[in-house]
């Protein structure tokens, strides 16, 4: 068997492409993080919009994630034991997730321009979707994990209905004629039992546009996140698949 002569550049394209895949491997940790996160703790007053974008967009993100981390093994691997097969798989594999982020990216982007002219109609249904579900669901029988949304809602966003907490004259639940609150309790800057019995700016949040507002701003500032890591990451892949290159070339054939 013949022994491998290792240049200086090839042994520092090894440690390059080592740090890169450390990287790599880290950032597919991340996306996986993020999208567990967003499913696990976010997804539930999510889905009071009535639509599966969001989770669906999770697990699009667990599922990159995982992706990530695997390839970023493979790459480990390959650059440890200088198999210039396992590196041909690596790239291509690096290769594939960059194409397939370049053609989502793509997509989103012609998928906008078509949707623009109906773009304000969709996002009027959706804030449609959200009063009716808060007026006719919350603590309705049966409802109890909407009223738990609705209430995380509230709170977390410190905001009061979904426009404004005038939408709660409307609520089932306010028009109940035992129930002698204005709003929910959860509307109250300090919640207590009853609280919600006077809704006056000094006890209830009073937020101008409403929960669906605060809930639109949260799911801007996700994707400019989300957009910012895709961007990092497609940069990553560049050089890692620069560096491979570099390493497969510098290295002999593998020995059998």
């Amino acid at each position: 068997m013949e022994a491998r002569d290792d240049t200086c550049g090839t042994i520092c394209l090894k440690y390059l492409l080592f740090l890169f895949n450390i990287l790599f491997w880290l950032a597919g940790g991340a996306v996986l993080a993020v999208g567990v996160w967003t499913l696990v703790e976010k997804a539930d007053y999510i889905s009071l919009l009535n639509s599966n974008l969001y989770s669906v967009s999770a697990y699009i993100l667990i599922a990159a994630g995982v992706i990530v981390i695997v390839t970023g093994m493979i790459g480990c691997c390959a650059t440890l034991k200088e198999m210039r097969s396992l590196l041909i798989v690596y790239l291509v594999l690096l290769f594939c997730i960059f194409l397939v982020e370049i053609i989502a990216g793509v997509l989103a982007y012609i998928n906008y321009q078509e949707c623009f002219p109906f773009c304000h109609q969709l996002d009027d249904e959706l804030k449609q979707n959200l009063q009716v579900t808060m007026q006719q669901k919350y603590q309705q029988p049966g409802e109890e994990s909407i009223t738990q949304a609705v209430d995380k809602l509230q709170q977390e966003f410190m905001c009061c209905g979904s426009h404004n907490s005038s939408d709660w004259t409307d609520s089932v639940w306010i028009q109940a004629a035992e129930n002698l609150r204005l709003v929910p309790d959860s509307c109250c800057k300090t919640p207590s039992e009853l609280c919600g019995l006077r809704d006056h700016p000094s006890n209830i949040y009073k937020v101008e546009g409403g929960c669906i507002m605060k809930l639109e701003e949260f799911i801007r500032s996700q994707l400019y996140i989300l957009g910012a890591v895709g961007i990092g990451v497609a940069f990553l892949q560049l050089v890692g698949m620069m560096f491979t290159c570099c390493l497969y070339r510098n290295l002999k054939e593998d020995p059998y």
